[in-house]
């Protein structure tokens, strides 16, 4: 290893190179999505901010309550499956979210439960 020494202005780049690592970084662990973030785009207009389903459009579709025991004790195949295939008037999310993003989903649905 070549013991290297940097003038200023070597210095002033590596420092700012640093910098925006470090700002891409933070950035990105900033953006991720949560499961709250994903429902409330993709699910509570539907089912309501709280999953009660209790919305214009909840009621005219008769959404189930995420919180009911019917919701809640279907297993996570059965949830998945909902969400990827759709169900009655439900859109299929099959090509609109990652794996990732409907485990997250999945998450969340299950602690709206825990939380009514």
């Amino acid at each position: 290893m070549t013991n290297r020494t940097y003038n200023g202005r070597d210095r002033l780049f590596l420092i700012i190179g640093l910098m925006g690592a470090v700002l891409l970084l933070g950035l990105s662990a900033w953006g991720q999505e949560t499961g709250e973030s994903l429902y409330k785009a993709k699910c509570a207009v539907c089912h309501g901010p709280n999953g009660t389903g209790k919305t214009p459009m909840g009621e005219k579709l008769k959404v189930p309550d995420m919180h009911s025991p019917e919701v809640q004790k279907m297993s996570d195949a059965e949830l998945r499956t909902i969400i990827v295939k759709g169900k009655n008037k439900m859109l299929a999310y099959e090509t609109k979210l990652s794996k990732e993003q409907i485990d997250k989903l999945m998450v969340y649905i299950r602690d709206l439960a825990k939380s009514h």
